[in-house]
């Protein structure tokens, strides 16, 4: 154990870094700032690859990977089993995280040198990026449920940083706050989710809480509530916690307006790391909710498959580049929901684990080139509007290549890692769950067309009438381009069914061609559809809109889904809940302790005679206080 002592540093050098930048990020130049926390991320990149290599390399497959505790400190104490410990927990999926956080990171570090240049706020925006990071290391390392709750909480405050980082824009505020407010209220239900789980177990580790066979259950199944049993209530608490921070309906609406902040923000936090924090918590706590709360297990498969299909169907009606990739994202990690809901646990059984997984790890890559490759795209023609883009393929050769590369991945092509990260997953979901496999080969071939489709409107058709010549980004920009899109091609091949499992123990995955061969097809109709409707510009697509009519309308506008959320707050909470409240609280609350003030100045005002400093007044008062003590006590006697 002592060989992975070392890991302590890779949390807390993003964690130096965000305090010297922040501190002193304005007594020097601001590309100091970027340089330090490049090198500082760069740093806990490699060690996160030592990590990995030795973590997974460097143990017999055939016994399973062991959890490995390098350091722990008790914190408080409540019980002698209850205690709140902070340390670090390396086990295959928490592995798995570090070197999918600090890849994407690094890469976003380095890739914002040119991207922010000259932009007021860059150390401060460099101090809030390592301060993100290491909230999400903290996170995905944490020996225990209540130290992940803590740096659940510093990742909330991370995201509202940044994506508030133009704090000059009214738009960005608010999407900043939304965020905000939210996920707390996910997070209220994952913070009562882990006090009845703790209450019931006794315990806040997950060593012990994901032990298989352990006995700490044994007395939680005779408590529940309204028919249901504790550990489901707990689960469920947990798990909205966790749909909150990856944006599962009905809690997505604050995701694509995060999309405000700076863009490179977007591919860090919102589509690669912060977002999949929900996911990870359900694969942490994937033994308990599988075994103790199955109920819970199949909420979770059903969300994430509805939210997979709600999300894709809006990304086809979308314009501006980032939010088709916000709604992309949210399909996605309704994918990885999905698997985890239809999963088994140990060997082929946990096909689903593996798969969600896998995906999340592949996912990262693509997307994340994605979102920079559209940074790259913006910085060039100045617009979000993929209205405003065309032709720019003659301009930008390598965001193109690597753009495509990304669309390919995403779309399952054949032989690059999406491919073979979804594929695990429509398997997955095909032997457990038909109806939840159809949901997801139809968002299969949906995923492709809305991809596409942003893929030609912005590199092919005409020229728009640009008011600079675009011209290919920078090499410090293009350089992150070009390793994410290698990484989007060859992740698919590393053997994830021998590395991460639901119980920690290799088995052999095969690729299952009654699976595999449906979703190439459904996925090469997406792209046809999308080349014969967006290659080149025509009047089809608007043909079509207007034929859908009513159906493209609330596509369009997500449903309305943001008008019913300010209806439901505006006209009913604020309205019926939060005015009576607030009329009680000034009038009933404020009035009766305005009045106990009042009516002491005015007993004070008509006795303040008393103390008027004169013998002769206090001589009386006090034969006529002995006086009518005496008569009293001689009334009550006789």
């Amino acid at each position: 154990m002592t060989g992975f002592a070392y890991t302590i540093l890779i949390p807390l050098i993003p964690l130096v870094m965000f305090l010297v930048t922040g501190l002193l990020g304005m007594k020097w130049k601001p590309i100091v700032s970027g340089i330090l926390g490049t090198i500082g991320m760069g740093t806990s990149f490699v060690l996160s690859l030592i990590t990995a290599g030795k973590y997974f390399f460097g143990s017999h497959l055939a016994e399973g990977f062991q959890t490995i505790i390098p350091m722990e400190i008790s914190w408080l104490r409540f019980t002698e089993t209850l205690i709140i410990k902070m340390g670090i927990l390396l086990d295959p999926i928490s592995v798995m995280m570090l070197v999918v956080i600090t890849t994407v990171s690094f890469m976003v570090h380095l890739y914002s040198l040119g991207y922010m240049k000259g932009e007021t706020g860059f150390a401060r925006f460099y101090a809030f990026l390592s301060l993100f990071t290491f909230s999400m290391l903290g996170l995905v390392i944490a020996t225990n449920i209540f130290q992940m709750y803590i740096f659940w909480e510093l990742v909330g405050v991370s995201s509202f940083l940044l994506i508030g980082f133009y704090y000059q824009k009214p738009s960005a505020v608010a999407a900043s706050k939304k965020a905000f407010i939210v996920t707390r209220f996910a997070d209220l239900g994952f913070l009562i989710g882990i006090l009845i789980l703790s209450f019931v177990t006794g315990t806040f580790d997950f060593a012990q809480l994901t032990q298989p066979g352990t006995t700490i259950f044994g007395s939680a199944a005779s408590m529940s509530f309204l028919g249901i049993s504790a550990l489901t209530w707990a689960m469920t608490l947990i798990f909205i916690g966790g749909a909150g921070k990856s944006a599962m309906f009905p809690l997505h609406i604050w995701l694509p307006d995060a999309m405000e902040g700076p863009t490179p923000v977007s591919a860090l936090i919102h589509a690669a790391t912060m977002v999949v924090a929900g996911v990870f918590l359900v694969a942490r706590m994937f033994p308990v909710i599988h075994f103790q709360a199955p109920a819970t297990q199949e909420i979770i498969g059903y969300v994430g498959g509805f939210t997979s299909l709600f999300a894709a169907v809006i990304a086809i009606t979308q314009y501006d580049i980032k939010r088709v990739l916000a709604f992309s994202t949210l399909s996605q990690l309704g994918y990885m929901m999905l698997a985890l809901g239809v999963s088994g646990y140990g060997g082929e059984d946990g096909l689903g684990y593996m798969a969600s997984m896998f995906h999340l790890f592949t996912h990262a890559m693509f997307k994340a080139l994605l979102f920079l490759g559209a940074g790259s795209i913006i910085h060039a023609v100045h617009s979000n509007n993929m209205s405003d883009m065309g032709g720019l393929r003659k301009y930008m050769p390598i965001t193109h290549a690597t753009f495509l590369i990304a669309c390919l991945t995403i779309a399952g092509v054949p032989f690059l890692s999406g491919f073979f990260s979804k594929d695990e997953i429509l398997a997955a979901a095909l032997h457990h769950n038909k109806l939840l496999f159809a949901v997801e080969f139809i968002v299969a071939g949906l995923t492709a067309f809305y991809m596409f489709r942003l893929y030609f409107c912005v590199f092919w058709g005409k020229d728009r009438h640009y008011h600079h010549t675009p011209h290919e980004s920078p090499l410090v920009m293009t350089i992150p381009l070009m390793f994410l899109a290698v990484a989007s091609v060859f992740a698919g091949y590393l053997p994830f069914a021998e590395l991460v499992t639901s119980d920690k123990i290799a088995f052999e995955s095969q690729m299952d061609f009654a699976v595999a061969i449906p979703s190439v097809l459904i996925g090469l109709f997406g792209i046809a559809m999308a080349w014969l409707l967006y290659k080149k510009e025509s009047a089809l697509p608007e043909k079509l809109a207007l034929k859908w009519g009513v159906l493209y309308t609330a596509t369009f506008n997500k449903f309305y889904f943001d008008e019913i959320y300010l209806f439901v707050t505006r006209k009913i909470i604020f309205n019926y809940i939060s005015r009576p409240i607030a009329w009680f609280d000034r009038h009933i609350i404020d009035g009766f302790m305005v009045g106990i003030g009042t009516t002491t100045e005015k007993v004070s005002y008509r006795i303040k005679g008393m103390q008027s400093g004169q013998l002769q007044q206090y001589a009386f008062m006090f034969v006529a206080g002995t006086l009518a003590l005496t008569l009293s006590m001689l009334y009550f006697l006789m």
